[in-house]
């Protein structure tokens, strides 16, 4: 199977560290042309180094819609279009597990504001040109708290992945006729970034050996593993699939 991405432009939001620096690394090596934001310039340089001359970045907040339209258009610019969105940028927004009547509604929709509607943004962003053009591949990034409960205990986390999952099919349905394809990816425990490592750390050995045993490969996932699913549902290869919401948790 050869995934090739020559003259597609690729947009992945969240590109900053982690899980979205692989994935604007892997679309750059496979010949696309990458737009990647986030909220911190001092990451996404390191995102540009790895990824190599095919990376575009630029300090844009999910949240902004104007900010996303216009970061869209100057993606769009050359061609008239983005080919593939990979909505990415999410995350629990410095938070911890509490009961839920701690729980302040600025604090829930902080959270939804990132995860979801971020999401939201960037769909309704590039629609119109995958719409014009016949194609287009869009890829949500949700989590296994989506499909199960968070392992951090955090109740608006876990609602809007699921919320994402939601989307996903929803769009699928919607924009299906004019050859866009809209799947989600549910990534299990991955350690790549200072919050994910810091939730490693605070289960212990005893707690990271319990969750080791709980996976079916008996390992970790990496960037990779997620990144090569969102390679293939934004490929050709993934033409006949949509709506679909695919586990990348070793077994879980």
């Amino acid at each position: 199977m050869n995934i090739r991405f020559e003259g597609k432009v690729i947009i992945v939001t969240g590109g900053g560290h982690g899980l979205g620096r692989e994935m604007c690394r892997a679309f750059s090596a496979l010949g696309g042309r990458v737009w990647t934001c986030d909220l911190n310039r001092e990451n996404l340089e390191e995102t540009r180094a790895m990824a190599g001359e095919g990376c575009e970045i630029r300090v844009v907040d999910v949240r902004d819609r104007p900010g996303v339209a216009a970061f869209v258009a100057e993606a769009s610019e050359d061609s008239g279009r983005v080919d593939v969105l990979v909505n990415n940028a999410g995350g629990v927004v410095g938070q911890v597990g509490r009961p839920i009547e701690e729980v302040s509604l600025e604090e829930w929709q902080a959270i939804f504001d990132v995860n979801l509607t971020g999401a939201f943004n960037f769909s309704q962003a590039v629609a119109p040109g995958m719409k014009a053009h016949g194609w287009g591949r869009m890829v949500n990034i949700s989590s296994g708290a989506g499909l199960r409960v968070s392992l951090t205990g955090i109740q608006a986390y876990a609602s809007a992945k699921a919320g994402q999952i939601g989307l996903t099919r929803q769009l699928a349905h919607e924009l299906g006729p004019f050859g866009i394809t809209v799947n989600c990816v549910a990534p299990g425990f991955v350690r790549c970034n200072p919050t994910t490592e810091r939730q490693w750390q605070s289960y212990g050995e005893e707690g990271q050996r319990s969750l080791v045993e709980g996976i079916a490969t008996r390992r970790l996932g990496t960037p990779e593993d997620i990144g090569n699913a969102v390679l293939f549902f934004s490929s050709d290869f993934a033409s006949w699939i949509t709506g679909q919401t695919l586990s990348v948790d070793g077994g879980r």
